[in-house]
């Protein structure tokens, strides 16, 4: 039997869920689907500049795990920007923290 994920902490909600390449209609494109939890492992290690224990921390999950879902987020935005794929940021096993709110 496969271990239930834990919920991830994120810090804030994104300002936009989806991403496309400009003059290719919707219908056309394959779709990304990039968690929550993903998307605020970008944020703390690429805008936030965190070192990853500290930012794995932040989302009290171990140093280990955050690598993972980092690599992960990589793979799937650099697959959506060089193959022309749309991105859709949903979903996740998450919990938000105490300060959540709209990202600056």
């Amino acid at each position: 039997m496969v271990r239930p994920l834990k919920p991830r902490c994120i810090g804030a909600d994104p300002e936009a869920t989806y991403f496309k390449p400009r003059g290719i209609p919707l219908r056309k494109l394959e779709q990304i689907i990039l968690t929550l939890d993903e998307v605020e492992a970008l944020r703390l290690k690429n805008l936030e500049r965190l070192e990853q224990t500290t930012a794995a921390k932040r989302m009290k999950v171990s140093q280990s795990t955050f690598q993972r879902i980092l690599t992960s987020a990589n793979r799937k935005v650099a697959t959506a920007l060089l193959c022309g794929k749309a991105i859709k940021i949903e979903g996740g096993v998450i919990k938000r923290s105490p300060r959540r709110g709209r990202r600056p």
